[in-house]
């Protein structure tokens, strides 16, 4: 399969990464390109601004959560009708799931689907030792990156450069440089940009797309300026330099995928009514859900429904599961809190059995209390018994397995998670061991129980699709049980 594709990576987090990627795929949108789009590892906030940019669903490529070949299979699924597709990267261009490794990180992704990428170079108040930085990452050749394709090693895929806060008057110098003495084509700039332009942050990343006023025309105008200072052109001639995926191997990814996922589940016929209905919390609260979770619970059957713990009244009707994702509940808390009757309805439904699966912020909402930042306290839905408070600091971060409890009643082997939270529970659970990749740190986490997975990890399905059959399985025992007491009455 032929993907045109690119990946924008840095050399390290806060060179303005997010922000020149969200420039350049407004430009394409604007230049009439169809573009799907990318990001490198398990962040939850990029792909939304990627998704308000394009107004399309961005899609998280993890090869140290999900491996090469699935990594391939979504690539090559989410860009099948794209004329072009971008990928983010994360952090700096080398950095991984340790310090020692590179393993997860944007140069193993650029490995692993073998896509040429832009190198983002904050280069104000450089000028030779911008050289000096730029030989260093072409030059550095890393061993711990996974290399299905052997055409080159991680240094060589970066095939062009863009110098990030640089005057107009000195890029041209600068440029000539460059080009001259590493032979890596410069394809432009953005200069220092004033704070009408920029994006800010807080504790889990950056501030949300839709809490950044007039957000849309920061993009208008970061596109118009974009237009005049990169070579468009010479960006897709690079694109188009990315080898071509193996068809062969994405097709057998996802029949695996889909048996492993069907395996768990009972034979209940193609009729309508089979069709499993999972309420899907989504609102201001929550909004940290990988995409392609929902996907894979779709092609397996399901039928994802969004509704607001904030804002609706009750669960949607004719619920068969539920997913509360991570997000923001600790800054909606009072809004949460105000709304009883979805607190006492979600309440009753997990404690009576509904197939719940609840990671990080979804976490903080079933406890009985949540303290707010400003220290006020307030009811939540009251399945555990425990208060959530937020600790100032990153309380854990961070890739890491968990073993040791079964997943809704199954067991499926350790499974690759993702942390990041600065609160912390009075009692975060103890049934899964949550190990740290590098094997020198682990803990006890979670909870396991036959409809309820619970706790701070946040579980990406394509890394084990068995999760979602387990959870799904749960969910047609828990429909056929309710359709089964309807007919009885």
């Amino acid at each position: 399969m032929k993907i045109r594709r690119i990946m924008t990576a840095s050399v390290s987090s806060g060179s303005g990464k997010t922000l020149i990627t969200c420039g350049l795929l407004r430009l394409l949108q604007k230049k009439g390109y169809r573009v799907a789009s990318f990001k490198c590892g398990p962040d939850f906030i990029d792909p939304m601004f990627h998704e308000k940019v394009l107004g399309e669903k961005s899609l998280n490529l993890d090869p140290y959560l999900a491996g090469p070949s699935v990594c391939r299979m979504l690539l090559a699924e989410h860009a099948e009708h794209a004329d072009l597709s971008v990928m983010e990267g994360v952090m700096g261009f080398y950095d991984g799931i340790s310090p020692a490794s590179s393993e997860g990180g944007a140069s193993d992704l650029a490995a692993v689907t073998d896509t040429p990428v832009l190198l983002i170079v904050p280069a104000r108040g450089m000028s030779r030792s911008a050289l000096a930085l730029i030989r260093g990452f072409l030059d550095f050749g890393d061993r711990s990156v996974s290399k299905p394709f052997e055409r080159v090693t991680s240094g060589k895929r970066i095939r062009g450069l863009i110098l990030n806060r640089v005057s107009r008057s000195f890029y041209p110098v600068l440029k000539d440089m460059i080009e001259k003495e590493t032979g890596i084509p410069v394809v432009g700039y953005v200069p220092v940009l004033d704070d009408s332009m920029t994006l800010e942050s807080r504790h889990l990343g950056l501030v949300l797309p839709d809490e950044i006023r007039d957000f849309q025309q920061k993009l208008d105008r970061l596109a118009a300026l974009m237009e005049e200072t990169v070579d468009l052109s010479k960006i897709l001639s690079l694109a188009d330099e990315a080898c071509d995926l193996p068809d062969e191997e994405i097709a057998g990814t996802e029949e695996q995928m889909l048996k492993a996922v069907r395996g768990n589940l009972p034979c209940t016929g193609n009729r309508e009514m089979d069709k499993l209905r999972i309420a899907v919390a989504e609102d201001e609260a929550f909004c940290f859900l990988y995409e392609d979770n929902l996907a894979l619970l779709r092609k397996a059957g399901a039928e994802p429904v969004p509704f607001s713990p904030m804002h609706d009244a009750h669960l949607p009707e004719k619920t068969d599961g539920l997913i509360l994702p991570g997000g923001y509940p600790e800054l909606h808390a009072e809004e949460l809190s105000r709304n009883t009757g979805m607190r006492e309805e979600i309440r009753k439904a997990v404690v009576s059995g509904l197939p719940t699966h609840a990671e990080c912020g979804g976490f903080l909402y079933l406890h009985r209390v949540l303290v707010d930042p400003d220290g006020r306290a307030f009811p939540m839905a009251g399945v555990f018994p425990g208060r959530v408070r937020n600790t100032g600091h990153l309380t854990r971060f961070g890739y890491a397995s968990l073993s040791g409890a079964p997943f809704f009643g199954i067991k499926t082997g350790p499974v690759r998670v993702h942390e990041f939270h600065y609160y912390e529970s009075d009692d975060p659970g103890t049934d899964f061991l949550a190990e740290k990749p590098s094997g020198k740190r682990a803990y006890r986490c979670g909870f396991s129980r036959t409809t309820l997975y619970a706790g701070f990890p946040h579980i990406y399905y394509p890394a084990e699709p068995r999760v979602a059959g387990a959870f799904l399985r749960q969910c047609a025992a828990y429909h056929e049980q309710e359709v089964g007491s309807i007919c009885r009455t």
